[in-house]
């Protein structure tokens, strides 16, 4: 009986040991550079230059989109689906997600900063590569798995705080997601952005 004890306490060590190397190796990924307007508790208002993302949709709710999603745009940078091939493109983050229209989500990953669209590896004809304006957005930041009860939470606080502020939506929500899905709860960032009207 001890050893079955001492074994599942090695494997639970080794688990969080795991997550810990994915979490400090999450930190480092190239994240878009943006300028933070003004902040306030979870809140901010940033300025995102032009961001280049490779995209691709997915029909269904967002938790079923999300991993085809995930796994075409994985296959892309990672040179696994391409037409010509090439070298892999490295992950950034965050992973951002929003409904382009009812039951219908887009995936998008940036590309890091060296690409432009003409560098960049062909895609295949189901993503498509583009060039995002520079936008200000509204931020809100938090913890947890980022669920749909979650994400709804807080986007209904974002909403209400850019009201407060007297601040008017461009468009709809995006969700940002920073980390691995092994990286535990309270660890992992995530975000709702809302467009900012001038």
């Amino acid at each position: 009986m001890k050893a079955v004890k001492w074994i599942a306490a090695s494997v639970g060590i080794a688990a969080v040991g795991a997550a810990a190397a994915v979490y400090a190796q999450s930190r480092q990924t190239e994240e878009p550079d943006f300028a933070v307007i003004s902040a306030e508790e979870d809140f901010e208002i940033r300025d995102y230059p032009a961001l280049l993302v490779a995209e691709v949709t997915h029909d269904g709710s967002r938790e079923r989109a999300s991993g085809p999603s995930f796994r075409r745009l994985a296959a892309y940078i990672f040179a696994q689906d391409r037409p010509a091939g090439g070298d892999r493109i490295a992950m950034t983050s965050p992973v951002l997600q929003d409904e382009t229209q009812p039951g219908e989500w887009r995936m998008r990953f940036v590309m890091p900063a060296k690409y432009t669209l003409e560098t960049l590896p062909p895609a295949p004809s189901d993503i498509a590569l583009t060039q995002m304006p520079a936008r200000r957005m509204a931020a809100i930041r938090f913890s947890g798995n980022g669920s749909a009860r979650d994400l709804a939470l807080m986007e209904a606080r974002l909403r209400d705080w850019m009201a407060a502020q007297g601040l008017m939506p461009a468009g709809g929500a995006e969700f940002a997601f920073y980390d691995a899905p092994m990286v535990p709860g309270p660890l992992r960032r995530n975000e709702v952005l809302i467009p900012v009207a001038p």
